[in-house]
């Protein structure tokens, strides 16, 4: 298993301007690396609150923080709970939030959880690993959703060129069979797309399972029920600081920055995103897509 390395770690610190008693957020808590730079910075008047949805992320994390004398919680839930998680906790607000919306590596490794198209798996793709009967699966979907609701994804969530050839290929194909694993589905796309349009060192499933594992887990949908939600129990001069990957996360953090600015409750801080610098970037190239943008509460 690969080490999962966190984004823009400097400029999310300093964009946190943490204080040492405060309460602090990290919503997508993975594997504590962004959350163990956040606690060397806060006292034992202060409270760190890390959440996940994939409990494997909590425990690594756990032992990252168990040296420090911060006190903590590590909450097994979506952000999108973020205030019925307060309030089992007894705290009424918060001062920042931290949201890095990437995905680990090492969830992309597990070829159980069906997220990676470079190995043999279940067309699975969900987070979530307690309610797993409450949600349905990238299979569910592929086979049983219509055609046109498959175009609507892969194209809305994957911004798919060939998205018309590549639901075509997996309609015919799901007429015959049922298409039940991620290299099943990775050959059927890779077949749709033309040779001479594949691009170098993409892979040509690339935005269709990305797109399929955006709609298994809603993250659109979450996302904006962390901002609204989270904005009701932001404490004055408290701050969100969201990283996303995704030009259709980043868009909807924008305007929803820009709505309650123009609501006169907040400010924005960074007037463009902040991006990762040529350094990082060659360390870390997943870091090339990452933009960060942060929002004070007036």
């Amino acid at each position: 298993m690969s080490k999962h390395i966190p984004v823009l770690m400097s400029e999310v610190i300093e964009g946190l301007d943490i204080q040492p008693q405060q309460i602090i957020i990290d919503g997508t808590v993975n594997g504590g690396g962004h959350a163990e730079e956040i606690v060397q910075r806060m006292d034992t008047s202060g409270v760190f609150i890390g959440i996940d949805q994939d409990s494997s992320g909590l425990v690594i994390t756990d032992t990252r923080l168990e040296k420090y004398q911060v006190p903590y919680h590590l909450i097994h839930d979506n952000t999108q709970h973020i205030e019925k998680i307060l309030d089992d906790l007894k705290i009424a607000s918060f001062d920042r939030l931290l949201l890095d919306l990437g995905w680990s590596s090492n969830q992309f490794e597990n070829p159980e959880r069906g997220f990676s198209f470079m190995h043999e798996g279940p067309l699975d793709m969900r987070l979530n690993d307690t309610e797993r009967d409450m949600q349905f699966t990238a299979e569910e979907i592929v086979n049983d959703w219509s055609e046109d609701s498959l175009y609507d994804i892969i194209k809305g969530y994957g911004e798919e060129r060939f998205t018309g050839r590549i639901v075509r290929a997996i309609v015919e194909t799901r007429d015959q069979k049922r298409i039940t694993t991620t290299t099943e589905l990775a050959s059927i796309i890779s077949s749709a797309v033309p040779r001479r349009f594949a691009k170098k060192g993409i892979h040509p499933a690339t935005q269709t399972f990305q797109a399929l594992r955006i709609a298994v887990n809603e993250e659109m949908q979450v996302l904006r029920k962390i901002l609204a939600s989270s904005m009701k129990r932001l404490n004055s001069k408290g701050k969100l600081v969201i990283i996303s990957f995704h030009s259709i996360e980043d868009r909807i953090v924008k305007h929803f920055f820009r709505e309650q600015k123009d609501l006169g409750v907040a400010h924005i801080i960074t007037k463009k995103p902040i991006t990762a610098q040529e350094e990082e970037i060659l360390q870390n190239p997943r870091a090339r897509s990452a933009k960060l943008r942060i929002l004070e509460k007036i």
